[in-house]
């Protein structure tokens, strides 16, 4: 079974960054695409950036366009999630997946798993 561990969550001000890491195991890493996606309050867990298996291909929903970053390291078999000029709407539960379709990780569904996530909490 595939772990998850996201990390590097916490408490920002509106315009602050953070670096989201996430390790994955039990899977063969490299070979798959990867998603961030997050979870606010009250409403459904959303697509916030993919990464393909080189790298090379990003998708970015358009609120995080121009603010967030995804990257990976296969060596380390980890995917990063770089947050700047962070706002209170970023506020949510952050989680990573990987699957070996990139449509999967683009919709965000048919995972088999999924972590605990890490916490982003943006002040005004």
């Amino acid at each position: 079974q595939v772990h998850f561990a996201e990390s590097g969550g916490g408490l920002v001000q509106a315009g602050g960054s953070l670096r989201l890491s996430c390790a994955v195991s039990g899977s063969t890493f490299s070979i798959n695409a990867a998603g961030w996606y997050r979870q606010a309050p009250g409403k459904q867990r959303e697509l916030v950036a993919a990464i393909g298996r080189t790298g090379t291909a990003s998708n970015y929903a358009d609120s995080v366009k121009g603010r967030f970053t995804i990257s990976r390291d296969n060596a380390k078999n980890t995917v990063y999630l770089q947050m700047t000029s962070l706002e209170p709407e970023d506020t949510a539960v952050y989680y990573c997946n990987t699957d070996s379709s990139w449509f999967r990780v683009i919709a965000g569904r048919g995972f088999g798993s999924w972590g605990q996530g890490t916490q982003v909490t943006v002040s005004s």
